[in-house]
C-alpha cells in the first residue's frame, strides 16, 4: 500500500484539516518530512493553497482547526499549530493555541518554518536575486563550491533539492550535494521552481 492509500485509510478519505472529501492530495510537512505516512498528511486543494501562500488565507475557512487540533498525528498537529500561529491576530486562534498540547519534538517541528515568530524576529533567507528561500525549496548553485571536509567540488548548475534554512543565520542553508549534506551560503544559490 502506497503513502496516499495509507493516508486515505488513516483519515477516512477526508482532508485531515477541514474534512473536505474532494481534491485530496498528499502533503509532505516541511522541513523534515520523511515523505512517509508519519511525515505527511492528506489535505484538500483549498487547505493546500492557503498553507503554501499566507496571502490567500481565509480566516473563516480555518475555524475547522478547532476540531483538527486534537488529531493524534504529529504531522497534522504541526500544520495546525502553524496555521493557528499565522492567524493569531484574529483573536480566536490565540485561545486554541493556548489549549493545544504538542510534545517538544512536535513543537520544534511546527516552529521550524518560523511561523510562530513575529516579523521583526523572523530570519529571512534570500538567494542571489533576493528571492525568499524556505524549507523544502529547490535551488541551483551559481558557482563552483568546494565541499568542506572532502575533496569534492560541487559544480555550477548543480541542483540542490529540498533545502533546510538555518534558523539562526540568514546566510546559511543546508542541502544534499550528491550524498553529502552540506551548508551552503545563500548568495551562491538561485531558487528554482
Amino acid at each position: 500500500m502506497d503513502v496516499a492509500e495509507q493516508l486515505k485509510d488513516r483519515s477516512g478519505g477526508i482532508c485531515e484539516l477541514c474534512t473536505a472529501s474532494t481534491d485530496l492530495k498528499v502533503y509532505e510537512v516541511p522541513p523534515k518530512s520523511t515523505g512517509g505516512v508519519d511525515g505527511s498528511m492528506l489535505i484538500c486543494e483549498t487547505c493546500s493553497g492557503q498553507v503554501a501562500d499566507a496571502e490567500t488565507m481565509d480566516a473563516n475557512h480555518w475555524r475547522c482547526l478547532n476540531d483538527s487540533m486534537w488529531s493524534e498525528h504529529d504531522a497534522v498537529k504541526a500544520v495546525v499549530w502553524r496555521m493557528l500561529s499565522r492567524l493569531k491576530g484574529e483573536g480566536w486562534p490565540k485561545d486554541l493555541l493556548e489549549m493545544m498540547y504538542l510534545d517538544d519534538a512536535t513543537l520544534e517541528w511546527a516552529k521550524a518554518t518560523g511561523e510562530g515568530e513575529d516579523e521583526s524576529e523572523r530570519i529571512i533567507h534570500r538567494d542571489v536575486n533576493g528571492v525568499i528561500l524556505q524549507n523544502g525549496d529547490n535551488v541551483v548553485l551559481i558557482k563552483d563550491l568546494k565541499i568542506k571536509g572532502s575533496s569534492q567540488i560541487a559544480k555550477q548548475g548543480t541542483a540542490v533539492r529540498r533545502i533546510s534554512v538555518d534558523r539562526e543565520n540568514a546566510e546559511y542553508i543546508e542541502g544534499k550535494v550528491g550524498p553529502t549534506l552540506t551548508v551552503i551560503i545563500t548568495k551562491y544559490v538561485k531558487k528554482t521552481s
